[in-house]
């Protein structure tokens, strides 16, 4: 499964800028758990081929367009508390909760940690990532996915995205975990000098460690920065003594944050809906389905063909069979069922010529005579027979009570008499034999 990481631009830089799609982004292409692929530094709509081909598309928000709060939280449902959500903090909130996409997240210390961001940037994102082709999209808040050290309470783990792409007026995302379920973001614009080269650098660098310092004026800080502005950022550490002691810098990489994302719970595309949920990736599936729709085609048409052929040959059939009947029966009018009929009609010429039925009573009478007397042989005992009935072309035998009745025997003797017998429904306590023709 590949999953595409991608750290985005703050609102604030997008509304600046002409194209925000063509702010820089920088990305982390992951496959197989947690192996990097590809990594750098791209505008949005330049990572639309990836995103199309990604099976997960990650974003991390800006820390200055998510509010996290800490609210305490009555015990409610899944949907009760999301209803119940825009209520409870929209005292909290200097705009509209109803503009806002508001998500909760799991309990810590008895308080409740909740996610606030624009509803219409939120919605922006899902639907350019959509139409680029992303098929299942997750949202974090950048702050909660900076690593944080639970063996130093007290200390800040902060980060810098500095977007300096020669412009002077260089835009630095800083993003700020202060606690284990708490962060903030600064978007910071500096005027800039007119130099260019490492002097920029410094200038940026500086003006992001004075804000930083006004932030967090005493608590340590672990500050990641990029890899090629390290040097700037110690510099502008290393000019004030007391800073040296109370801040490190280190080169940022993208394995803390996609570990930071992996263990974030609280998805902010969750609050927008189903419609940006996963989605089924039809397109490795288009030709196997196209191939058992074809198949199915197939197979519908050759059978709808054997139908109609069986059909014309029933008919055909039908048809030869009544033309024979009509041949032997010239005065019979009315013709239902051809082969009924004629065995009808051959019965009563037997009966006519005095040749007996196999199910008439004194054939089936006989025949029973016979099976009978071999039957008690076979079985070695005497069961005396309480009285014989006749109706419906059957034979039927009642034997008395407290006998063993020779079922198996008498079965197999009628059978060479061409007759079958059953068991009838027993009458005071005896067996009741049924026999009648087998055919």
């Amino acid at each position: 499964m590949s999953t595409l990481y991608i750290r985005l631009p703050s609102k604030a830089a997008a509304d600046s800028a002409l194209h925000w799609l063509a702010l820089a982004c920088p990305f982390a292409l992951v496959s197989h758990g947690s192996a990097i692929e590809r990594q750098g530094t791209a505008p949005l709509s330049d990572l639309s081929d990836t995103i199309a081909k990604s099976q997960r598309v990650v974003l991390l928000l800006a820390a200055s367009d998510v509010t996290l709060l800490r609210l305490q939280v009555p015990p409610l449902s899944s949907a009760r508390l999301k209803a119940a959500l825009p209520n409870l903090v929209e005292d909290q909130l200097i705009t509209d909760p109803a503009d806002c996409v508001v998500v909760a997240g799991g309990l810590s210390g008895g308080l409740r940690t909740v996610a606030v961001v624009q509803r219409a940037w939120l919605d922006i994102l899902a639907k350019t990532l959509i139409a680029f082709g992303a098929r299942h999209i997750a949202a974090f808040p950048a702050q909660l996915c900076l690593p944080y050290k639970s063996d130093q309470p007290g200390s800040v783990t902060a980060a810098i995205n500095d977007r300096n792409d020669g412009d002077q007026n260089a835009d630095i995302d800083m993003t700020l975990r202060l606690s284990e379920q708490d962060g903030i973001g600064l978007a910071i614009m500096p005027v800039l000098s007119q130099a260019e080269g490492p002097e920029q650098n410094e200038s940026a660098a500086s003006v992001a460690i004075r804000t930083l310092c006004a932030v967090i004026p005493e608590a340590p800080i672990t500050l990641y920065v990029p890899q090629s502005a390290v040097r700037a950022y110690q510099e502008a550490v290393n000019d004030t003594s007391a800073l040296n002691k109370r801040i490190n810098v280190f080169a940022d990489n993208w394995s803390r944050w996609i570990a930071g994302a992996n263990g974030t719970a609280l998805d902010l595309i969750a609050g927008l809906g189903a419609g940006t949920g996963p989605k089924l990736d039809w397109r490795p599936w288009r030709w196997p389905l196209a191939l058992a729709a074809a198949v199915l085609v197939i197979n519908a048409a050759a059978l709808n063909i054997d139908w109609w052929r069986m059909k014309g040959e029933t008919n055909s059939l039908r048809a030869a069979m009544i033309q024979i009947y009509k041949s032997a029966y010239p005065k019979e009018s009315v013709v239902i069922d051809p082969i009924a009929q004629m065995q009808q009609k051959i019965a009563a010429a037997k009966r006519d010529s005095g040749l007996a039925a196999p199910d008439d009573f004194t054939a089936i009478t006989a025949a029973f005579g016979e099976a009978w007397s071999s039957a008690v042989v076979a079985a070695g005992k005497t069961t005396a027979i309480a009285a014989l009935e006749y109706h419906e072309h059957s034979l039927f035998v009642r034997l008395k009570p407290g006998g063993e009745a020779p079922t198996q025997q008498m079965k197999a003797a009628l059978a060479k008499h061409d007759l079958a017998l059953d068991l009838a429904p027993e009458q005071s306590g005896a067996v009741v034999w049924q026999i009648r023709g087998a055919k």
